[in-house]
């Protein structure tokens, strides 16, 4: 086992007629088509047109931030947080998008694990750091037979999750070992953890499993059953409130 990303390291332990049925048929297809190109033109809107809005907020807090006043700063801090939240349920809303376009794709590929969590702990490293989370990542040499987009996707939303539930002074672990002919990938982590009557629910659309929070638009464990479903992978949850969450992503073994 070898650490790919360490952020404020602790000791870790891995754990009726033929007419009629003919013109039905090609009204479905006519509507089905449709459904289709309106889901690639949001596709396409969301991906592109809402995120250069975003990118021009995003380096005026940058230049704003060398001349403010202090107590500007803040005002200009809370506006940052703000974006960042903006721009991740933007990146939700494609992801979603995203897997419905390619429900019909030839989904299965030998994923080498070890290029999708570093490139996990490059994007999301920081978000951990700034809130005093200790963020470990490690890996054997294992290689998934997934799809890299959709398997990225769903780690970064459990990630993603663990360290937004998970306060400061507590820890994110994700670990990956085969277990046979299967691949078993957890995110650990140490946080507010699910009450047992959200369980039941927590993987459908706009759910969150703590309503207190008023961020985010709950899609994020929507997107990982989503997709492992697509790709014929299982999704584990264990959790106890007020101490944690273990999601495991369980794929078949690529040789």
């Amino acid at each position: 086992m070898e650490t790919i990303g360490s952020l404020y390291p602790v000791r870790f332990a891995p754990a009726a007629s033929g007419g009629m049925r003919h013109i039905g048929s090609t009204l479905s297809r006519d509507a089905s088509q449709v459904d289709n190109d309106f889901s690639a033109a949001l596709l396409a809107m969301a991906g592109h047109d809402l995120r250069q809005p975003l990118q021009v907020i995003t380096s005026a807090h940058d230049v704003l931030a060398q001349t403010l006043a202090r107590e500007e700063q803040e005002q200009l801090i809370r506006a940052e947080i703000a974006t960042a939240q903006l721009a991740s349920m933007l990146g939700q809303l494609v992801e979603a998008l995203r897997l419905r376009e390619r429900s019909g794709d030839d989904l299965h590929l030998p994923v080498p694990l070890r290029p999708v969590l570093e490139n996990l702990v490059a994007e999301l490293g920081e978000a951990a750091r700034l809130k005093g989370i200790t963020f470990l990542v490690t890996a054997t040499r294992c290689v998934a037979f997934s799809h890299p987009v959709l398997l990225t996707s769903m780690l970064r939303n459990l990630i993603r999750n663990a360290i937004d539930y998970t306060p400061a002074g507590g820890g994110v672990f994700v670990t990956s070992r085969r277990c046979g002919a299967q691949l078993r990938i957890e995110v650990r982590d140490t946080g507010a953890g699910i009450r047992a009557s959200a369980l039941p629910t927590m993987f459908r659309a706009f759910q969150r499993a703590d309503v207190s929070r008023p961020e985010g638009l709950g899609v994020g464990l929507f997107i990982v059953k989503h997709a492992a479903d697509l790709l014929g992978h299982r999704v584990e949850v264990h959790s106890t409130e007020n101490q944690g969450s273990c999601f495991a992503v369980v794929a078949s073994a690529a040789r």
